[in-house]
C-alpha cells in the first residue's frame, strides 16, 4: 500500500452529508475519496482500493446493497470493509447489511465523531 494515511471512501447522494462526513474525516487523519452512487463507489474502490468503504445503503444508480454484493464478489475488492450508512434502522436491517457483506452498520445520521470512532474500529481490527 505504503500511504500515508488511511484512505476512506464516503458513499452518500447526499451532497450536504457527504461534505460533511469527508470533512470530519479529513479534520482526523484520513484521506478521502467521494461517490455519490454505487455505481461510482465500486469503480472507486476496484480502482483505488480505499482501506474502508464507508456505503449509504440508499443510492442511485446502483444502491449500496447491490454495490457491496458485487465488491464482496470480487477478488480485487472483497477484502476491503464495508460500513453500511443507513437511516434504516428497522431490526431486519442489520441482517440484511451483513448478508450483501456489510462488515458493520452505522445509524443515520450518524455523528460525525462517532463516524470516526468506527471507522478507527475498523481499522485497528484489519491491523490485528
Amino acid at each position: 500500500r505504503g500511504r500515508e494515511r488511511p484512505l476512506i471512501l464516503i458513499v452518500e447522494d447526499q451532497p450536504d452529508l457527504r461534505q460533511l462526513y469527508a470533512q470530519q474525516l479529513a479534520l482526523s487523519g484520513f484521506d478521502v475519496i467521494e461517490a455519490e452512487n454505487g455505481a461510482i463507489a465500486i469503480e472507486h474502490t476496484t480502482t483505488q482500493a480505499p482501506d474502508v468503504v464507508l456505503m449509504d445503503l440508499s443510492l442511485p444508480v446502483i444502491d449500496g446493497w447491490e454495490a457491496t454484493r458485487r465488491l464482496k464478489s470480487d477478488q480485487r475488492t472483497a477484502h476491503i470493509p464495508v460500513v453500511a450508512l443507513t437511516a434504516h434502522d428497522g431490526s431486519g436491517e442489520l441482517q440484511r447489511a451483513t448478508r450483501a457483506g456489510c462488515d458493520w452498520f452505522v445509524p443515520k445520521p450518524c455523528p460525525p465523531d462517532a463516524l470516526i470512532t468506527e471507522v478507527r474500529r475498523v481499522l485497528a481490527g484489519r491491523a490485528s
